[in-house]
């Protein structure tokens, strides 16, 4: 059986500038092709969420499982990773290049938090789907109240 690669942490709140990221996403799509090779892309994802938990699933095929990286807090989720270029013979001379190939980041804020104790990842077919509890929040506990 082989995993997917998961890291824990509260730092996900801190990466990316949105002024750089806002700029990107405005001017990204009047770039010239050939700039596409010193970008990253970012793949399509879909948010479910239910009563209990969050689902994403992420559309990321011809990427191998061990270029894949996923880091997740309570609160957002960083999918990372790389499409390594395909390699022909001869060197063909392309007559359309819509196929994304490079790093890859996609940072998604979650709609409510999560138990990061019961996140789950599978990766068939091209599709990434990560499955995450979410955290209890109206969960009543009673505290015993020690002193005199």
């Amino acid at each position: 059986m082989s995993y997917i690669k998961i890291r824990f942490g509260n730092t996900l709140d801190n990466l990316g500038s949105g002024i750089n990221r806002s700029m990107e996403e405005i001017l990204g799509p009047f770039s010239p092709i050939f700039a596409l090779s010193e970008r990253k892309w970012k793949p399509f994802m879909d948010i479910y969420e239910s009563e209990n938990e969050i689902i994403v699933l992420a559309e990321i095929a011809g990427i191998d499982k061990d270029d894949l990286e996923l880091e997740i807090s309570n609160k957002a989720i960083r999918i990372s990773g790389e499409r390594k270029s395909t390699q022909f013979d001869g060197g063909p001379t392309y007559r359309l290049a819509e196929i994304q190939y490079g790093q890859f980041e996609r940072i998604l804020y979650l709609p409510a938090p999560i138990d990061v104790d019961k996140v789950s990842a599978s990766y068939t077919n091209g599709l990434l789907k990560i499955f995450m509890a979410k955290l209890a929040l109206d969960k009543v506990q009673k505290i015993q109240i020690e002193g005199d």
